[in-house]
């Protein structure tokens, strides 16, 4: 049964509490954070062998929508955890979008035209759902342990452990955790212990956002206005959410008085006028404003940092929480090698290496959205002007409208990379994400590439367009054979996608990214590959 958001969770003694301050109990990991990052992190480890001790210094599941929009990525990322279906069958799915200025269309995107994805482009979904999955597929795992209203209030960083001091409704205990995750939010406590700050740039201009209920005929795409005619000089967006729920977007001045503009009978008349009548009701109304920015670095000794903790975007593009679950699908299968001992400890770096530059992109681009959105300068507007007249009468005009740009997944310029050798037109190259596409099964069922990675725990994967039997691949890959029988067989558009040609192969990480791609591969440079993505060759 699904929990509601706002649902209590009792808080319970645990018997580490029992022990003695300087005896405190030892851990392999440590999650602090029950939200979308955290849980997902530690459903991640589990499934991949690591007990995890999450912390949260709440009892609930958050109120009000707050992140909606969720990618394919996350999808796909959500999907090898055990709860993207619910997520999709719950969520609205779109990949239609419409910029207006004025009452005018400008134009309209498709996000994912072509078929062949086992996910859709985007849903929109509630926070509060997506949480609240988590939550129950976390009590689905045995090897999570997730604890209440434990609150850390203290750090203290040692050689091969992080002890923390906990407070609870029966006082404070200390934990000791090999690796401890911070997944605790732009408000980080672990930020402050280690002594950490963003930096950055921080945005004046401010936004209201109001989740209204009614009945409408809006189509389910995602809407963006500039200088519409229900809210002169600003802009605004519209997106569905599931049980009749819309998310209304309006952009405010810089001057605008944040308790006043937050009072439902000042709310009312601005949505009333954009959509033309009054039959709805408010389910949540937020005014905030938005920072760019991020820590200098992601690991500090034993504390890494993920999602908010380590990096904040503005909400424009859904980069925020899509961007945290790749931080998660990134660590997991890197933590989880360290921890069994596959891999040294500096396979972790590259975790920073890895999403700092991510976050970098992310802030950048949501950094040039609000420049266009919200222009801070008498030139920045004109531009945007010049830009919206000709996106009227040419194609490259449309093209530089930025109204958003959507979230995609980061391409990894990261030591664990193979550079390619061969020559290639087309298909995902190393540090990129898999592209998924349909497989066709030996036994005529359908599946799709993506769902190679769906209980495989902390397995490389070798997909190799050949006929015959595999030979040479390293003990503990898994093997796609997408020649002319058994699990794989390839579709055209799956060939089509990965450039395919006889003999070709791909070595995917854990987490569906490339780490190599080979025209015709040996054994020996599927091994070399295989270290250097697992930092075994003595690299980085």
């Amino acid at each position: 049964m699904t929990l509601p958001f706002g649902t209590q969770f009792g808080y319970r003694r645990h018997p580490d509490q029992d022990r003695s301050a300087g005896n405190p109990a030892e851990h392999p990991v440590i999650v602090i954070g029950a939200g979308p990052v955290g849980l997902s992190l530690a459903i991640d480890l589990a499934q991949r062998g690591q007990p995890t001790v999450l912390l949260d210094d709440a009892d609930r599941i958050g109120e009000g929508s707050r992140a909606i929009c969720f990618s394919k990525r996350s999808l796909e990322y959500w999907d090898r955890l055990g709860v993207a279906q619910r997520m999709v069958n719950k969520g609205v799915v779109w990949s239609v979008g419409k910029i207006f200025h004025g009452a005018d269309q400008l134009y309209q995107f498709n996000l994912l035209p072509e078929p062949g994805h086992k996910m859709p482009a985007f849903i929109n979904l509630q926070q509060f759902y997506a949480e609240a999955y988590l939550v129950e597929r976390a009590a689905q795992l045995p090897g999570i342990d997730l604890r209440w209203r434990n609150k850390v209030v203290a750090l203290q960083q040692r050689n091969d452990q992080a002890v923390l001091t906990i407070e609870t409704p029966d006082g404070p205990y200390r934990l000791a955790g090999r690796y401890v995750v911070a997944c605790d939010g732009a408000r980080s406590s672990l930020r402050r212990l280690v002594g950490a700050d963003f930096r950055g740039q921080q945005f004046e201009d401010q936004f209201l956002i109001a989740d209204v209920r009614m009945t409408a005929e809006f189509p389910t795409e995602r809407w963006f206005w500039f200088d519409p005619p229900f809210h002169a000089g600003r802009s605004a967006l519209l997106h569905r959410q599931p049980d009749d729920i819309w998310r209304i977007d309006l952009q405010l001045g810089r001057d605008a008085d944040p308790v006043a503009e937050k009072l439902p009978e000042n709310v009312r008349p601005r949505i009333a006028r954009m959509l033309g009548h009054n039959a709805f009701e408010f389910v949540w109304i937020s005014l905030y404003k938005f920072q760019c920015r991020r820590m200098d670095q992601f690991i500090h000794d034993r504390v890494i940092f993920a999602g908010d903790a380590a990096h904040q975007v503005s909400p424009f593009g859904a980069r925020g929480a899509n961007s945290g679950l790749e931080d998660a699908e990134n660590l997991a299968w890197k933590l989880a090698r360290v921890l069994k001992g596959s891999s040294p400890e500096r396979l972790l770096e590259s975790y920073h290496i890895e999403r700092s530059a991510a976050a970098d992109e992310n802030i950048r681009e949501s950094t040039r959205s609000t420049d266009f959105m919200a222009p801070s300068s008498h030139q920045e507007a004109r531009l945007r002007q010049a830009v919206l007249a000709l996106a009227r009468h040419t194609e490259f005009g449309k093209r530089m409208i930025n109204g958003g740009r959507l979230s995609v997944p980061s391409v990894y310029d990261t030591p664990l990379s193979t550079r390619d050798t061969d020559s290639w037109r087309g298909g995902p190259p190393p540090g990129a994400s898999i592209m998924d596409a349909p497989l066709r099964g030996a036994d005529g069922g359908s599946a799709f590439l993506s769902d190679a990675f769906v209980g495989t725990g902390n397995r490389f994967t070798l997909l190799e367009f050949a006929n015959g039997a595999t030979t040479g691949v390293p003990a503990g890959v898994g093997v796609i054979s997408a020649g002319a029988g058994g699990f794989g067989a390839a579709s055209e558009l799956l060939r089509q996608r990965y450039d395919a040609s006889p003999g070709a192969a791909y070595l995917f990480r854990p987490d569906g990214y490339v780490a190599a791609r080979f025209r015709h591969p040996t054994p020996a440079a599927i091994d070399a590959a295989l270290a250097r993505a697992t930092a075994t060759d003595g690299g980085l």
